[in-house]
């Protein structure tokens, strides 16, 4: 069955192909920055966010058997003015643990984006985070935001590959809810892969930029500045020190219970926005 299933987005992704090469060139783009695990460098994010593209796969056509979209989700499952809270990059052995702490202080559950081998490497977090009643995401094999411009079988093994990984570090029959491109370098055939398996495309609306390591006041002010931009978050257990992201993500959760702000997690059967 696994193999039809992979042969039915084979044949539907092939076809997309040649558009998908024109509409990358036209696509209305949102400029965010995004790190490389590691390095603390930036690279220009290509996610669209686009209502036309955001919807190219038909989520009951052959390949996607009505189940999830492949529109890239920005909007909260609680509605209304509620916030999503999404960490990427780890888990990290020293972080993610200060992260979990500071999200239970507030009783506000994120969703964890996760590069394959670190959640191989540390399958004691990723239950962890399942245990916390988070959400997982798949961050890909090795968070190469070029991988747009990589064939689909590099892509596919990035994303599946990591899947694969996560779920098995978090045991339990846990699933991987979410994909997220390195950097937003989504494609339309990644998309519908990701969708295809059971993954929505996740954005995001607001960049922390917490890997500038600006200090954790300029971070929160980066948060509470452009909150009206929409629902999703984008913070970092991973990639280097994230002191600043730890002490800036208190300061946003105690914000956001001031004002009266809801947290929730990303839509994964409803509307980008």
């Amino acid at each position: 069955m696994a193999r039809t299933h992979m042969q039915g987005i084979r044949t539907r992704l092939a076809v997309a192909g040649a558009a998908a090469a024109v509409a990358a060139t036209v696509w209305g783009v949102t400029t965010i920055v995004d790190p490389s695990p590691g390095t603390g460098h930036e690279n220009v994010s290509r996610q669209s966010d686009d209502p036309a593209q955001g919807g190219g796969a038909d989520p009951q056509a052959p390949g996607n058997p009505g189940q999830v979209p492949d529109g890239i989700a920005h909007a909260s499952e609680a509605g209304g003015n509620a916030v999503n809270i999404t960490i990427d990059d780890g888990p990290d052995p020293k972080w993610t643990p200060k992260v979990l702490e500071v999200l239970a202080k507030y009783d506000v559950k994120a969703t964890f984006c996760m590069i394959g081998p670190q959640a191989k490497a540390h399958p004691d977090l990723v239950k962890k985070v399942v245990a916390g009643g988070h959400r997982l995401c798949d961050h890909t094999m090795d968070h190469d935001t070029t991988m747009d411009k990589k064939p689909l079988d590099y892509q596919r093994r990035q994303i599946l590959d990591a899947k694969k990984l996560i779920e098995e570090a978090a045991g339990g029959g846990a699933k991987v809810e979410y994909y997220r491109a390195p950097g937003g370098a989504f494609t339309p055939e990644s998309r519908a892969l990701a969708a295809a398996d059971g993954m929505r495309p996740l954005g995001w609306n607001i960049d922390s930029k917490d890997f500038e390591k600006a200090g954790a006041a300029k971070i929160a002010d980066t948060v509470k500045s452009e909150i009206k931009n929409g629902p999703t978050v984008l913070f970092h257990d991973g990639g280097g020190n994230r002191t600043q992201t730890v002490e800036a993500l208190d300061h946003v959760l105690a914000w956001l219970k001031e004002q009266g702000r809801p947290t929730g997690f990303p839509v994964v059967t409803g509307p980008s926005a």
